[in-house]
């Protein structure tokens, strides 16, 4: 490269951040895109929402759905769940649940893709909050309608009764 082509591409590239520069300062205002979480321009950031207090919460939850994983009862703040550790086995590991009390993990998280039973959590069950969540008491951020099966086979039976 020589002297003429390196000048050319450094005055290209000025010319460009001032043309970015001059477009910013033209929409200082500009709204960002309203997501879940509105508010802000496209040139401000907003303070994330403060996380909510996690439920605790005694005995076992009503499922919506036959196949729903459980949900997490209490709070799982500071559990380390990594490839080394695994803080949930602490208590739900099948050998730990006599001395925890903890509910054990189902007997699907000892079976490999091919229903191969193992002696211990199969690797694509190790990271629980793939699919446990827990539970906080946050104002819900989008409406929700969802209805039980049991709940609509209920209400279809009462209105054909009529």
């Amino acid at each position: 490269m020589n002297g003429k082509q390196v000048f050319s591409i450094a005055g290209a590239l000025i010319v460009l951040v001032c043309g970015l520069v001059a477009v910013a300062q033209q929409f200082p205002n500009t709204p960002g895109p309203n997501g879940i979480r509105k508010g802000g321009t496209l040139f401000e950031e907003l303070k994330a929402p403060q996380l909510a207090d996690p439920v605790n919460a005694t005995g076992k939850r009503v499922r919506a759905y036959p196949e729903q994983p459980p949900t997490i009862p209490h709070t799982i703040r500071d559990y380390q769940i990594d490839k080394n550790n695994n803080r949930c086995l602490e208590c739900h590991h099948r050998i730990q649940t006599a001395v925890s009390g903890a509910p054990m993990i189902s007997i699907t998280h000892f079976m490999d893709r091919d229903f191969q039973v193992l002696a211990d959590v199969a690797p694509r069950r190790y990271f629980c909050l793939q699919c446990h969540v827990p539970q906080t008491n946050a104002k819900s951020a989008v409406g929700n309608t969802f209805k039980d099966v049991d709940i609509l086979l209920r209400n279809q039976k009462q209105q054909s009764a009529q």
